[in-house]
């Protein structure tokens, strides 16, 4: 009986447990799959898609908590954007981290569409987000929702973004 209980449980186990995530992530490092022009065309509109969604709400407010025109923080406006084109990311900044291809330290391969981080509390843990509109070898820009002044463009030449830039991450 115990052994029939334990093949049960077992089975139960490895049948239960699958990912739930819509999103491939990638280890830090790792090698990117070469993609097809067609897919390259694709993740660019989509790029651009994004990128509209958030410049339609640059002056809207910040909300602590906030996912709609009413008022947004930084990882409710990049959860609403992605959603737009059903891309589900988490919640908080913090785990939107935690997903997608950490292009870090390759500040250089930033392009638009990218997600970027910043450590800016005392906890030293990823706090803020914003995504890539546009990225040189001397700047990245992006759209992210700032406490003072809510849905703006900012720009890592900016000395708080630049003394508080973490990482960049590639989503799509």
């Amino acid at each position: 009986m115990k052994r029939l209980l334990y093949i049960l449980c077992l089975g139960l186990l490895f049948t239960a447990c699958k990912s739930t995530s819509p999103i491939v992530t990638s280890k830090k490092g790792e090698p990117k799959e070469k993609i097809s022009r067609s897919e390259k065309r694709k993740s660019n509109q989509l790029a651009e898609q994004l990128i509209d969604a958030a410049t339609e709400n640059l002056g809207v407010k910040y909300k602590y908590a906030g996912t709609t025109k009413a008022g947004f923080d930084c990882s409710g406006l990049m959860y609403t954007i992605f959603n737009s084109e059903n891309i589900s990311l988490p919640r908080n900044s913090f785990q939107q981290s935690k997903i997608g291809i950490v292009l870090n330290p390759k500040r250089d391969q930033a392009q638009k569409g990218d997600l970027i981080f910043f450590k800016t509390n005392k906890n030293k843990e990823i706090n803020h987000v914003g995504i890539v509109i546009e990225a040189t070898d001397e700047e990245i820009k992006f759209i992210h929702s700032s406490t003072s002044r809510g849905v703006i463009i900012s720009s890592t030449r900016e000395t708080y973004y630049k003394k508080t830039f973490v990482q960049i991450n590639r989503i799509l």
